[in-house]
């Protein structure tokens, strides 16, 4: 199994995962145009996309969809909700493109086992995804404002894990944003911060060599170095050596990480 992080912030966000026998982006928050142009700066040629897996509905993570499902006749997974909430975003598919699957069950796309993980934020029906193939485990966490223990279960010993680290508290706090966008993103059903995301982690990894992506960083309310160092604090005051128990990265905001084989 290999991944790609095309894109990840509030301008949109789109990552790839591919198996021996199956291509999938999960979520397509940019246009088609630039989407295409993402995955050709890492090989991949969109015309090969098996499936486009859907988070929730907004326009950062949903934007592309209808372009890329119609000019490529992609098959489209999201749940129920998801479905009902970007329907004027995706605009009308035929029906054998649209793929429902129920929040919280287990389901298999060609080689790929998925587990659909509901997660909170102020979206009709949000999702995680965690992915399963030959042995190896990637789990996918992008918007969600609490990780609750069960959570945390689902996507312990993932051998690649995609997890929010949206703001820094202080930034966010002192920032130009007005008291209700304030509240919303640190609120149960709006984002992680930096301290967040690095307490999520120090209770799901177990410093075996993981790679962990932090993504989803706001360009207002943090900076990629800042994520960076105080996450690698958080983790070392739990044990965990961030320079040689775990592999740390930033999933930048525009280009595209490369393609990561998770062995």
């Amino acid at each position: 199994m290999r991944f790609c992080s095309l894109a990840s912030g509030s301008s949109g966000n789109c990552l790839y995962v591919e198996t021996e026998h199956t291509r999938v982006l999960v979520d397509a928050g940019f246009s088609g145009k630039q989407i295409e142009q993402m995955l050709r700066k890492v090989g991949v040629d969109p015309k090969t996309l098996d499936y486009i897996f859907v988070t929730h509905e907004h326009l950062d993570h949903a934007k592309g969809v209808g372009v890329l499902a119609r000019r490529y006749r992609i098959p489209v997974a999201a749940n129920f909700r998801t479905w009902e909430g970007m329907r004027k975003c995706v605009g009308t598919l035929p029906k054998e493109l649209m793929l429902v699957f129920e929040t919280g069950t287990d389901f298999s796309v060609r080689d790929l086992d998925v587990h659909a993980l509901s997660i909170f934020h102020d979206a009709k029906d949000p999702v995680g995804f965690v992915f399963f193939h030959q042995g190896k485990k990637l789990s996918i966490l992008t918007d969600t404002g609490f990780v609750s223990e069960a959570m945390t279960e689902k996507i312990k010993h993932s051998d690649l894990l995609f997890l929010e680290s949206n703001h820094d508290t202080v930034m966010l706090e002192e920032g130009p944003y007005p008291l209700h966008l304030k509240q919303r993103i640190r609120s149960t059903r709006g984002h992680l911060s930096n301290e967040d995301s690095a307490h999520v982690l120090a209770k799901a990894l177990k410093g075996r060599g993981e790679t962990v992506f932090l993504g989803h960083l706001s360009h207002e309310n943090n900076v990629p170095l800042l994520a960076m160092d105080t996450v690698s604090g958080i983790l070392t005051d739990y044990g965990l050596n961030p320079k040689t128990d775990i592999v740390l990265r930033p999933a930048a905001r525009f280009e595209p990480s490369g393609l990561i084989s998770i062995k």
